[in-house]
């Protein structure tokens, strides 16, 4: 008889110490917090949009060699108003001894990884991401279909701007399963490549001077990097790849389109033209 007592006396007595602790873990809740506690939600807001102007601002008036450097900072300065703003929070309501800190922690830790599974895991992918700098904004990245330049990091992921102009939202998770392809990693600078194609006689030492005089005399090509041009032999005809690197990576596509209206200018007035193809040959071209 005595056996069964002491358990259900020491459930019992358990259960009290648990209400007591989870009492003892908040502190007293007053109209005074509650309006210091709405008070930082708002700063916290204004000073994030704030952040996100006076970067986006400076990123355009600083010289150009800066500008990547300054935009890339918004993530952290963003990330920690947002974790300043919390640990406040926290420290209105909540007592932070050494025994509540630890069940905080746990009790924290296991709501977020049944509630929100695949927002931390995008939290955290975007954490790890501001350390291994897989992207940045600014970079201009292939993640999956999607192509273009990143014009927003934030907590949870990034958002990328297209060539047709569209904003496109990716989370942070996708570094865990796809290939991350960043062309320019943080530079002002990425290589364009424009490709032209000819039949197999032409003569090729001529079309290639044409192609480099072509990307040599553009107004957005940077002069101190390489220009090259990669021959490559199909069963249709002749592959020319004009690589080559604008001043700013922003004007890809409008320097793309200045090259091979240039090129075809130049070719044209040198008598070149482009190979005629059969409906066979046709089929074989790549995509």
């Amino acid at each position: 008889m005595n056996e069964l007592i002491v358990p259900q006396f020491w459930i019992a007595q358990s259960n009290g110490n648990a209400v007591s602790n989870a009492t003892e873990v908040f502190k007293e809740i007053t109209t005074a917090k509650i309006l210091q506690a709405i008070a930082v939600v708002v700063v916290a807001y204004f000073s994030t949009v704030a952040i996100d102007k006076v970067v986006r601002w400076l990123a355009e008036k600083v010289p150009l060699r800066f500008r990547l450097a300054i935009a890339q900072s918004l993530p952290f300065w963003q990330a920690f108003v947002l974790g300043l703003a919390i640990v406040v929070l926290l420290g209105l309501f909540l007592d932070f001894s050494a025994n509540n800190l630890f069940a905080i922690t746990g009790t924290v830790a296991v709501a977020l990884g049944f509630a929100f599974k695949d927002y931390a895991s995008s939290v955290i992918a975007g954490i790890i991401a501001l350390f291994e700098s897989p992207y940045q904004v600014g970079d201009r990245v292939t993640i999956g279909d999607q192509y273009g330049e990143i014009i927003n990091y934030g907590l949870r992921g990034i958002r990328i701007r297209t060539p047709n102009d569209d904003i496109v939202s990716i989370p942070h998770n996708k570094i865990w399963t796809d290939a991350i392809v960043n062309a320019n990693k943080g530079n002002v600078e990425a290589q364009t490549v424009v490709d032209f194609y000819f039949a197999h006689d032409i003569e090729v030492d001529r079309v290639s001077k044409i192609l480099k005089r072509t990307a040599q005399t553009s107004k957005y090509t940077q002069i101190d990097f390489p220009i090259l041009v990669i021959i490559e032999e199909t069963p249709w005809g002749t592959h020319f790849k004009l690589k080559c690197y604008p001043i700013d990576a922003r004007d890809e596509f409008v320097y793309q389109t200045d090259l091979i209206r240039r090129a075809k200018a130049a070719l044209s007035k040198a008598g070149i033209s482009y190979p005629k193809l059969s409906f066979r040959d046709q089929e074989t071209l790549p995509e």
